[in-house]
């Protein structure tokens, strides 16, 4: 039988791409932002409306499209490595100054509020205006549970506003999307407990970039290195790796493979920086970059030994996937989401256990990391794209 779909207005909210476009690289909640922003002007343009908070007022509306679509671009330029930042800042700035106007969808049938960030989502009454004000069917990503289920992660306040983002969603989504079944569980707990379990949660896993394999070169290194990607935050466990880099540097000196970490400086955090800024055991030993673009971290993988993602919790794991699409050999946490994204591709090591992430890289090191079936699991595993990600989310909306 043929799904009927339906004929959609898509009110697609922008806030957060606003508010980040003086950012010279994406967090992950950014990249996912901007891709379902492309994909909708590349396939809903004749149906899309972007929407954005007014920072200062608090109100909610629809921006000129065409200028919205320029800062799209534009931002979608800058992250992808082209270096004129500042124009898609002063964009970003002059779509802040607008007068954001009242919605008048292009064409009949029903309004659906897309929400993939959390931005905002803590203002419970600008939800409740578009969802009343303009009918619309409120469709939110929640991303993960983390400030509520691992509070000490978190920052401070953190764990207070995520509540009331997820009873704002809870109160009014007439759909959510969440990127693994460990968020779809969490989520469908709070809908049962609000006496709302007839709300759709969807799992749609994030997608990665795909890339042709001989479009970017490995990154070259006079010595072998271990790649950590991620935000520089407790939750990432980037201490263990550093202990780790501290014991091999003592015991193999100028041998010592090179650890690279790719990532923003988070929050709650000194104890990591203290070593990145002050160990001299591992000066020369360990790099740290932060504002690379996708191609250059592409290069700093595919020249890696493997990938390090020892996270103690993560709402998806986009790291893993954006190293196993690309054939890099993984040595991550053994966490249910983790296991969800990488299946048997990947080593999975617990998150306490130094000593088991120390064998595997040595292991790596003589090139003895991946067993038979392991090496078939990584060789046959296929990611998403992103345009098939956002292209599933979007099937799931419309299927009402």
């Amino acid at each position: 039988m043929t799904e009927t779909r339906k004929q959609l207005s898509i009110l697609f909210d922008i806030s957060r791409l606003i508010s980040r476009a003086a950012e010279p690289v994406p967090t992950g909640i950014d990249r996912v932002e901007l891709v379902y922003a492309e994909y909708l002007l590349a396939r809903y343009a004749d149906r899309l409306t972007f929407g954005a908070m007014h920072p200062i007022l608090g109100t909610y509306g629809a921006l000129p499209f065409d200028q919205a679509k320029d800062f799209v671009l534009e931002l979608q330029a800058v992250w992808n490595g082209r270096p004129d930042g500042p124009k898609a800042g002063r964009l970003g700035a002059a779509l802040r100054r607008q007068t954001l106007r009242r919605l008048r969808p292009k064409i009949g049938g029903e309004i659906v509020h897309l929400h993939v960030s959390h931005h905002h989502l803590t203002r419970p009454r600008v939800i409740r205006n578009v969802v009343r004000g303009y009918r619309a069917r409120f469709v939110p990503m929640v991303h993960d549970f983390i400030p509520l289920d691992y509070p000490e992660y978190a920052r401070p306040g953190e764990p207070a506003r995520h509540e009331t983002r997820i009873r704002t969603v809870t109160r009014y989504a007439g759909g959510v999307i969440v990127p693994s079944q460990e968020v779809q569980e969490a989520m469908q707990r709070r809908l049962v407990a609000a006496g709302r379990a007839h709300v759709p949660v969807w799992i749609v896993p994030h997608g990665v970039h795909k890339h042709p394999p001989s479009d970017l070169p490995p990154h070259r290194s006079d010595r072998p290195y271990f790649v950590c990607l991620g935000t520089i935050e407790p939750r990432k466990n980037h201490l263990l790796l550093l202990n780790l880099w501290r014991r091999l540097v003592t015991e193999l000196g100028p041998k010592a493979p090179k650890l690279v970490i790719i990532g923003k400086r988070g929050w709650e955090n000194e104890n990591i920086l203290d070593m990145l800024d002050r160990c001299e055991v591992l000066r020369g030993h360990v790099e740290e970059h932060n504002g690379l673009s996708d191609g250059e971290v592409v290069r700093y993988l595919l020249g890696s030994r493997a990938l390090l993602f020892p996270s103690f919790v993560e709402g998806f794991g986009l790291p893993l996937a954006e190293a196993l699409s690309l054939g890099v050999p993984s040595i991550c946490s053994d966490i249910p989401v983790l296991r969800e994204v990488g299946g048997d591709a990947a080593i999975y090591v617990d998150p306490l256990d130094g000593v088991g992430f120390r064998a595997a890289i040595d292991k790596a090191l003589r090139h003895e990391l991946l067993p038979d079936a392991t090496m078939r699991a990584l060789r046959a595993w296929k990611p998403l794209s992103w345009t098939e990600s956002v292209g599933m989310a979007m099937a799931r909306i419309e299927a009402g």
